[in-house]
């Protein structure tokens, strides 16, 4: 396992659709625990193939924030959402390509995922609360879509300029 690089906004990759992953190969799993370490490690709660610089239809996510409860590290594989619930939940969003930057995002409350495991068998379930708000910012990611494409047009202005200040501080170094 290592930490890979996230790639941080603006960066084409992050806009672009992506492949479904063809077959559950040993390379699709390793690359699964190494965005599942680079996502603990950030810390955050998701993190999608693209903000690894892989263009394929894969993320990771685990929601669980109790310390005295277990992890529940998820990898999906080619996700489709099958459900959305009619009420809708505003959660303040964060993104580890878009770091240090956070804004309300209304989605619905809850949905219901199919996806392909690691085991290469088809899984269903429905989430709800944060795992909801996850799940489909984490899907959002693999149709080249980023929480700021929600706000208003100066608000995204504002962040993407932030963003690209950051990347010419980290490039001087």
């Amino acid at each position: 396992m290592s930490l890979r690089p996230i790639l941080i906004h603006p960066d084409p990759r992050l806009k672009k659709v992506c492949e479904p992953v063809v077959s559950v190969t040993p390379e699709i799993g390793a690359l699964a625990e190494d965005m599942l370490e680079t996502m603990y490690d950030a810390p955050g709660v998701g993190l999608a193939a693209p903000q690894v610089g892989v263009m394929q239809r894969l993320f990771v996510m685990d929601c669980v924030k109790d310390k005295d409860t277990a992890a529940r590290p998820m990898v999906l594989i080619n996700p489709e959402i099958t459900w959305t619930s009619d009420e809708s939940n505003t959660y303040e969003e964060g993104c580890l390509s878009i770091p240090e930057q956070y804004a309300e995002v209304t989605r619905p409350a809850r949905v219901r995922m199919r996806w392909l495991g690691l085991d290469g068998a088809q899984h269903e379930e429905e989430f709800d609360h944060l795992w909801a708000t996850c799940a489909q910012h984490e899907f959002d990611h693999l149709n080249g879509k980023l929480f700021i494409d929600y706000l208003g047009p100066i608000k995204r202005q504002m962040i993407t300029r932030r963003m690209e200040k950051l990347k010419r501080e980290r490039a001087r170094g």
